[in-house]
């Protein structure tokens, strides 16, 4: 039996399945923090301590990305409360189910401009727009506790439960009296069987039966879905791209998949676009058309299990609501098998083409180290089951492009809020999660200033906890704030700001090693690969510190007109580096034309 409010709430959340909550303490949810000392035989969640909020409500994100679970993640009143919204923006807009528990002041100090009290209702009522409440009877915890994840589990978003803290501390209330005026709830959730009607299924292979030149574009809504997406490939004779939060959806050494689509990603799937007839996209809500066929060029196809998302990207024929992996197996009986290959012939010698330009491009000296040999290096090396967490920056441009993901691994990033410092704290939930499995934190030497460092600590306190302790956080460290120094030459036209965006030097590998993690400091290209291996064969955490080459361009598939002239425009106004991003960069442009490569 519940002793406290804390007790329960506790015992509810287990009941839904929770098995460890991402948090930081504070005086704000001491009733909550008792509870956790009281439990017992591993019959309520535990707490999993992090270095600052932000991390749990990205690790919360992060353990319903890799497992389709519920993230859980709790902060206390005020501050606390306000550090969790950046990660937990990221959940909303990744469509994630993560309930934040935050605490508040007692109720009689609420309204009287009490130490740390925040208007938090109104603080989360976008981020958690679908259900936010405050909790002002103990009575009221039962219902909130089931309503904040059942919502979170059917809408797929963020939900967040206010608790004051003596309401915390009160005698616990498991069941409201029978009466007027309170609400009796239980728990559990049961995802529906969502699928188009047979008519608009007609509808949808009438027109990707007409057409000869079948492009696919597949996000995250087809990650349970991957049979389903090459059969239906194999029958239109389709080449498919893959939005960044869907890289994991199919593996890149199926011929047909062309790899990542937008500024990140390949020449082929550039090539898909510009040449189809016909557009299915499946579980994707990817937002940059100017990637996409052009108006009128392609009769278009949307699958979507939410249907705000249809038809924003594209002008679709044919908008179709449902789960990816029903609908698509419902389509397929009535879709005509493509008797002729020749646009599935071209897109595969694409496909060979570029994985052969990207090795050779990982090849080519840079000053110290060129960062595409460090992810072609890892890929070859990757283990089977391998989990990737890759950072934003310019990171996430070679793990998008360089990393070959192989059948039976996850990979995931902030895919449409985009932030730095997800890399680490995604890696920890991953690991967490399925402690058996290699885990692979991928960032970029300022995302690593700006949270990983501190999360390192994060790893050191719970290593001894995983049986198989391969987690391997891959630094670059080229100085830079990589990303948006390019974007300021290729997008603006101005040349590097330094004072914005050069970074201070760190030891990352000696600080690992401080830490009783491994350490590995990578200076040239010859020791890349042994690196690899040393850190794959390590008996604990490793720190992998590559010193790369900042002027290594992260070429875009195709290079606009007006992407020339603003670089052309950089490098005229003085950039520091023009010497350098010319000669890299002709370099790299160069293998596209080398007979033989």
């Amino acid at each position: 039996m519940s002793s406290t409010v804390g007790d329960f709430l506790l015992e509810r959340l287990s009941t839904w399945g929770i098995k460890r909550i991402y948090g930081y303490p504070g005086d704000g949810i001491n009733g909550v923090l008792g509870a956790f000392t009281r439990s017992s035989n591993g019959q309520r969640p535990e707490f999993i301590q992090v270095r600052h909020e932000e991390m749990a409500a990205f690790m919360a994100c992060a353990h319903a990305k890799f497992t389709g679970e519920l993230g859980v993640c709790m902060a206390t009143s005020g501050p606390g409360a306000i550090h969790l919204l950046n990660g937990l923006y990221d959940a909303k807009l990744d469509h994630q189910p993560v309930v934040a528990i935050v605490g508040q002041q007692a109720r009689a100090g609420l309204g009287g401009n009490y130490q740390q009290e925040v208007d938090l209702p109104n603080l989360f009522k976008d981020v958690a727009h679908e259900f936010v409440q405050m909790a002002m009877e103990p009575a009221q915890i039962r219902h909130l506790i089931d309503r904040a994840c059942r919502i979170a589990l059917a809408e797929r978003t963020v939900t967040a439960i206010i608790i004051p803290n003596d309401v915390q501390e009160a005698p616990a209330v498991e069941q409201p009296p029978h009466k007027h005026g309170t609400v009796h709830s239980g728990p559990g959730y049961e995802h529906p069987r969502v699928l188009p009607s047979d008519q608009d299924l007609d509808r949808a292979a009438e027109v990707l039966n007409a057409g000869q030149r079948v492009a696919m574009l597949v996000g995250q809504g087809t990650l349970h879905a991957s049979e389903e997406v090459v059969a239906v490939a194999e029958a239109l004779g389709a080449g498919v791209a893959k939005a960044l939060l869907g890289k994991a959806a199919l593996p890149d050494d199926l011929p047909f998949v062309t790899g990542s689509i937008g500024l990140l990603g390949t020449k082929p799937s550039w090539e898909l676009m510009q040449g189809c007839d016909t557009l299915l996209m499946v579980g994707s809500s990817f937002p940059y058309s100017e990637f996409l066929p052009e108006e009128g060029q392609a009769r278009g196809v949307q699958i979507d299990i939410d249907g705000r998302m249809l038809g924003i990207r594209y002008p679709m024929e044919v908008n179709l609501v449902g789960d990816s992996a029903e609908t698509l197996r419902a389509l397929l009986p009535r879709l005509e098998r493509k008797a002729d290959r020749s646009w599935r012939e071209q897109i595969e010698r694409e496909v060979g083409e570029w994985w052969n330009l990207i090795e050779h491009r990982a090849q080519l000296s840079a000053d110290p180290i060129n960062p595409q040999l460090v992810f072609h290096e890892l890929s070859k090396r990757l283990p089977d089951g391998a989990i990737l967490a890759s950072d934003s920056g310019s990171a996430a441009n070679w793990y998008a492009r360089d990393i070959k993901l192989r059948s039976g691994m996850m990979a995931s990033l902030s895919g449409t809020l985009a932030t730095m410092g997800p890399g680490v704290p995604y890696a920890i939930a991953a690991k967490f999660a399925h402690p058996s499995r290699p885990v692979f934190a991928l960032v970029g030497d300022g995302a690593m200033q700006m949270n990983g460092i501190n999360e390192l600590i994060t790893i050191a306190k719970y290593r001894e906890r995983w049986a198989d302790q391969r987690l391997v956080v891959m630094v670059l460290n080229n100085g830079d704030l990589n990303q948006v120094t390019w974007e300021q030459r290729a997008m603006s036209g101005d040349p590097k700001f330094e004072g914005s965006q050069d970074l201070p030097d760190f030891p990352y590998a000696r600080y690992a090693e401080m830490l009783g993690l491994h350490g590995i400091r990578v200076d040239s290209a010859e020791q890349v690969g042994a690196a690899w291996d040393e850190a794959l064969a390590a008996d604990r955490p490793v720190l992998y510190e590559a010193m790369t080459d900042p002027e290594v361009p992260p070429l875009p598939p195709h290079i606009t007109l007006e992407q020339a002239k603003a670089l052309s425009s950089a490098l005229l106004e003085g950039d520091p580096h023009a010497r350098r991003i010319i000669k890299q960069s002709f370099r790299q442009k160069l293998q596209e034309f080398l007979p033989g490569r």
